[in-house]
Formats: structure tokens, C-alpha cells, sequence
């Protein structure tokens, strides 16, 4: 059946919502210069300039034409959000400004990260991105590789961590994680069945309900990294474009057995290194 949908324009932008909502409390943050209505999250998300300085707001309590649940639980679930922003301060972190209760929902304000992103639900800047040079994406996947890392050393778990998370400029080279809404402390277990997240990314054991997560959980998310950006998704050696060692080490970290995958990120991260900087390494 076809979601209602109603249209709004805001500075002369089209927004999808189900109804019509006062986003009137946006001009506060300056001129919107994009929307993001097509999430299923329940949130609604904006860019806006004021000042020469840009910001990107999203904002959950309005009726979101994708989502379907509540509005209240939208507000409750970005309420949550907060913490994993404010303690995973990265510099491949998108930087959190402000959490504030506005418009009659609630909102976190971010500083603008330019960029576009890598995942393949976005065919256009997916192509351009897979076509940028192998020592680029290598870079790409060392900030990946660093950023997990750094969650799990300040007691966080990795949570709906895929290609969609990640934005890359394809000017300045620099990689933005722009979405950790999901991430939890540790020790946490599988409380939902399917978890939240990119099949492509996800471990058995996000699927299984009751089942511990931890690093070799994260181990398994970064193989499948390695096999997005090297891969292409596919996780056969023919469509593999760096080195054989490289190979295996990724596919180990991908193995659906939890016992034959690295240890640890650290031990992946070792193991990657020394495969990269063998002969053949990155070609």
C-alpha cells in the first residue's frame, strides 16, 4: 500500500513528510540547502547554512514518510543517540555541536561534513568512488580500520556500521564516519534477533538473539569493509583486486565460524599491515 505523503517546501526545498509539520524552528540554524526525507530511521535530517558556517540537523518528531512507528519513539531512540557521539570524539568522527529538545521533537546538530557517500545505495558517488585509485581506498580503509579500533578501546560496540555510514570527499581525500546512532557500550549481547544494519556487514551473530558481541564481531565488519572496497561485495578471489595474502586475511576476518577469525581488530589490523607490505601487497 502507498505511504501517505504530503510536500512541504522549505527555503524553496521539497520535504516529503506524511503530513504537514511546522519546521519553522530550522531558521534558527540559517538557510536549508538539502534535505534528507527518505530515511526509515524516523528521522529528518537538514542541511543549513547561516553566517558562511554549515550544519546538519536531524531531527526526529515529525511524521517521516518512510517511518512506521511513532514519532515518540523516534525522539526516544535519537535521545539515546547522544552518548556514543560525545565520548568517540575521532577525527574521522562527524562532530556532535548540540543536543537539544526543539520543534516540538528533539534534535542533534552537527558541524558539516563534505562528502559524499561510498555505499552502493547511492549509485552515482558508489561508481565514482570505486574507481578512485587502490592506494586511496587503502586510506579510506586504514581510517576505518583506526576508527573501530579507537570504539572498542573506549568501551563501545560497533552497531549498524556499514558502507551507508561513510561519507568521503573526493577533494580533500578526507573520510567522515556520519552515523553511530546504534553503537553501545560494553558488554553487550544480541536483545532483538536481526540486528540493525547492511547484511553485507553484519556477523551470525547479529542475527542470533542472546548472542555475546565483541571484537571479533568488529573483526567480521571490517573484513566485509575490505570486501566492499576491494571486492566489490563479492567475496570470490576473481573479483579480488589487491594481493592473495591480502585476501585471506579478509576472508578469514569474514569467517562465519567466530573462532577462525582474528582475535582482535589490533591482530587483524597487524596481520593486513604485514600482507600490504609484502611484495604484491597493494599492487
Amino acid at each position: 500500500m502507498e505511504k501517505p505523503c504530503f510536500v512541504q517546501m522549505i527555503d524553496g526545498l521539497p520535504c516529503e513528510t506524511k503530513e504537514p509539520f511546522d519546521f519553522g524552528f530550522l531558521k534558527e540554524y540559517g538557510r536549508v540547502f538539502q534535505v534528507f526525507d527518505g530515511q526509515d530511521s524516523g528521522n529528518l535530517c537538514f542541511g543549513l547554512e547561516k553566517a558562511g558556517e554549515r550544519r546538519f540537523v536531524k531531527f526526529a518528531g515529525a511524521p517521516a514518510k518512510e517511518y512506521d512507528g511513532e514519532p515518540a519513539d523516534a525522539i526516544r531512540r535519537l535521545q539515546a543517540a547522544q552518548p556514543p557521539y560525545r565520548a568517540l570524539c575521532h577525527k574521522n568522527l562527524v562532530q556532535l555541536l548540540e543536543a537539544r529538545e526543539i520543534g516540538g521533537g528533539f534534535a542533534l546538530v552537527f558541524r558539516w561534513a563534505q562528502g559524499d557517500c561510498m555505499g552502493r545505495a547511492y549509485p552515482a558517488a558508489h561508481k565514482r568512488f570505486m574507481g578512485l585509485p587502490a592506494a586511496a581506498r587503502l586510506q579510506v580503509f586504514e581510517d576505518i580500520l583506526d576508527f573501530l579500533r579507537h570504539v572498542h578501546a573506549c568501551g563501545y560496540m560497533p552497531v549498524d556500521f556499514y558502507d551507508g555510514s561513510i561519507l568521503y570527499d573526493f577533494e580533500s581525500g578526507r573520510t567522515t564516519v556520519c552515523d553511530i546512532d546504534f553503537f553501545r557500550k560494553k558488554p553487550c549481547r544480541n536483545d532483538v534477533g536481526r540486528m540493525w544494519g547492511s547484511s553485507r556487514f553484519m556477523s551470525p551473530e547479529e542475527f542470533l538473539l542472546g548472542a555475546a558481541l565483541d571484537e571479533r564481531t568488529s573483526v567480521y565488519t571490517a573484513g566485509a569493509f575490505a570486501f566492499a572496497l576491494f571486492g566489490g561485495y563479492s567475496r570470490e578471489r576473481s573479483s579480488w583486486q589487491l594481493s592473495e595474502a591480502l585476501f585471506e586475511a579478509a576472508a578469514r576476518a569474514v569467517s562465519e565460524e567466530r573462532e577462525l577469525r582474528q582475535p582482535t581488530l589490533e591482530y587483524f589490523s597487524e596481520e593486513w599491515k604485514k600482507a600490504l607490505h609484502a611484495p604484491e601487497g597493494g599492487r
